[in-house]
C-alpha cells in the first residue's frame, strides 16, 4: 500500500504496540498521528504498582528488528535461561531450564523503558506527530470522528476518524465506544485471581540478591510470587492470589496478615523485602482476565490491535509478544493491500486463532507455574521431552519452546502440536521399558506416526 501523503492513520494509544505500529508506518512513509491519555514518558515518570515485568521471547524480537530499532533496546534486556523454583521449605531452589539452546532464552525489560525507546524512535521520523495528555473517549463510526479530551485544559474535542488503529489496552476506549455503538460485541472473562506488584532491591553495591539471570517463582499451589531482575540490580516481585477466601486477599486485611502470610508461603523471599508491608499497602491490587471480541475491525475505519481486541492474562509471557507481532503481521500485509479494509479483514482472519490459542495457554501455563512445576512428573516428563527434541528434532520441541523460540511457529500450531505431544509423553511416562527407564523405542514410532515433520 502506498502512504496517502494528505491523510494521516490516527493510532490512539502510544504504548508499546501503539508506538510500535507507528515506527513501522512511518519507515514507509505514512504520516501518523499518536495519541495517549498519559503524560510524554519521556519527560515524566512511569506509573507505579501495575507494570508486571515483561518477558521479551523470539516473536516479539523478530517485530522489532523490523522496525530497527533492537539495537538500542538490547542495553535494556536481562537474559532469562530458566525458571528458579524456591520450594516451601526454602532449603534449596532448582532450575528448571527453559529450552537447551544456547539462544533459547527470554529476556526481561522494564515496560517504561522500553516504551521511551520506542516512542522516541517513532518521534524520530518527521511524519509523526505524538500528542499526549489526550483522554480517548471514543470513536463515533457514524459521524466519523474520534473524541477526546485534552487533560491539561479539561476541553474536549473531535478529530476525523478517517483510517484509525485503536492500540489503547485492555481496557480500550476505542473498543467501549465500538460496543456500546454495536459495531462489536466483547466478552470479557475476569481470573478470579488478582496481582499485586512489590520489589525486591539491589544491594547497596546495586547487586542482585537473587540470581539475576532466571525467572524466580515461588509455587504454592493455588497462587504463587514470582521475581524477575531489572538492569539496575533490583527485582520486580508479583504476587498472584486469589481475590477472596482462605489465601486470598481479602484474608491479608492487615499488616500481620500480611506478614504471617509471607513468612509462611515466602520465607526466604521475607529478608529480600524490606518495604514488603509499606508496599503492600500502598500498591494497587490489579485484575487479570481475557478478552473475546466478535470482530477486530469495522470496514478499514477503526482496526482494534493488541490488547485492545485479545488481552490475555501474563503467565506465559506474550501478552507484549502477542501485541508485537499483529504489527508485524499489519506491516507485511501492507506489501499486498492497496485499501485498509482487505487488510483489516486478512489480518484479523490471520491473526485471530493465534490470539485465541496464546490467551488459552496463557491461562495453562498459569497452573503449570503456581501448581505443577514442583511435581515429580512435571520434572519427569520435561526431561523426556528435552530427551525428545534432541532426538527428533524436526517433529519434537516442547510447547513452551515453539511459543517462546520458534515465531516461524503459529501460535494455533503450537497449541495443536502441544495436545499430541503432552497425550505422548504421559504414554511414554506411564510406560517404562523393563529397566524402568523411558522406552524409547516406543518412543520413536509413537513420534514418527503422531507427529509430522515440522515445515
Amino acid at each position: 500500500m502506498k502512504p496517502d501523503p494528505h491523510r494521516a492513520v490516527n493510532i490512539v494509544g502510544a504504548g508499546l504496540a501503539g508506538a510500535l505500529l507507528a515506527v513501522l508506518l512511518a519507515r514507509r512513509g505514512f504520516k501518523v498521528v499518536l495519541y495517549d491519555r498519559r503524560p510524554d514518558p519521556r519527560h515524566s515518570d512511569a506509573e507505579s504498582g501495575r507494570s508486571i515485568n515483561l518477558a521479551l521471547a523470539a516473536r516479539g524480537s523478530r517485530a522489532l528488528e523490523r522496525a530497527g530499532v533492537m539495537d538500542r533496546i538490547r542495553p535494556l534486556l536481562i537474559p532469562m535461561r530458566g525458571r528458579m523454583v524456591h520450594d516451601l521449605s526454602s532449603s534449596s531452589s532448582t532450575l528448571q531450564p527453559y529450552g537447551q539452546r544456547e539462544h533459547e532464552v527470554i529476556y526481561s525489560v522494564g515496560r517504561s523503558a522500553l516504551n521511551r525507546v520506542l516512542i522516541e524512535a517513532a518521534a524520530r521520523y518527521d511524519t509523526v506527530t505524538t500528542r499526549f495528555d489526550q483522554a480517548c473517549l471514543g470513536a463515533v463510526v457514524e459521524r466519523n470522528v474520534l473524541r477526546f479530551r485534552n487533560r491539561a485544559a479539561g476541553v474536549e474535542y473531535e478529530v476525523a476518524l478517517g483510517t484509525t488503529i485503536a492500540t489503547d489496552g485492555a481496557g480500550s476506549a476505542v473498543r467501549t465506544s465500538l460496543a456500546a455503538d454495536g459495531h462489536v460485541t466483547v466478552r470479557e472473562d475476569w481470573l478470579d485471581h488478582d496481582y499485586k506488584e512489590l520489589t525486591i532491591p539491589a544491594t547497596e553495591a546495586g547487586k542482585h540478591v537473587l540470581e539475576p539471570h532466571a525467572l524466580h517463582v515461588w509455587p504454592r499451589g493455588g497462587f504463587m510470587l514470582i521475581a524477575l531482575p531489572n538492569t539496575d540490580g533490583s527485582f520486580t516481585a508479583t504476587l498472584f492470589l486469589a481475590r477472596t477466601g482462605h489465601n486470598g486477599f481479602s484474608s491479608l486485611a492487615t499488616p500481620q496478615a500480611v506478614n504471617d502470610f509471607f513468612r509462611r508461603e515466602f520465607a526466604d523471599a521475607v529478608p529480600l523485602m524490606p518495604n514488603l508491608l509499606e508496599e503492600f499497602a500502598a500498591h494497587p491490587q490489579g485484575q487479570l482476565g481475557t478478552v473475546h471480541l466478535t470482530a477486530w475491525h469495522v470496514g478499514g475505519r477503526v482496526l482494534l490491535l493488541g490488547d485492545a481486541a485479545h488481552a490475555i492474562v501474563p503467565f506465559h509471557g506474550q501478552g507484549m509478544n502477542a501485541a508485537f507481532e499483529d504489527c508485524l503481521v499489519l506491516d507485511t500485509l501492507l506489501d499486498r493491500h492497496d485499501e485498509w479494509g482487505p487488510l483489516f479483514a486478512e489480518l484479523e482472519q490471520s491473526r485471530r486463532p493465534n490470539a485465541a490459542a496464546i490467551a488459552q495457554m496463557a491461562l495453562e501455563n498459569y497452573l503449570e507455574m503456581r501448581d505443577a512445576v514442583l511435581e515429580a512428573g512435571f520434572v519427569r516428563r520435561k526431561a523426556i521431552a528435552m530427551e525428545l527434541e534432541r532426538r527428533f528434532p524436526d517433529r519434537f520441541i516442547p510447547r513452551y519452546s515453539m511459543v517462546m523460540f520458534h515465531p516461524e511457529i503459529p501460535y494455533a500450531e503450537a497449541q495443536r502440536r502441544g495436545i499430541v505431544q503432552a497425550r505422548l509423553l504421559q504414554e511414554l511416562d506411564s510406560t517404562p521399558d523393563a529397566s524402568g527407564a523411558t522406552d524409547f523405542v516406543l518412543a520413536e514410532k509413537l513420534v514418527r506416526h503422531r507427529l509430522e515433520p515440522i515445515d
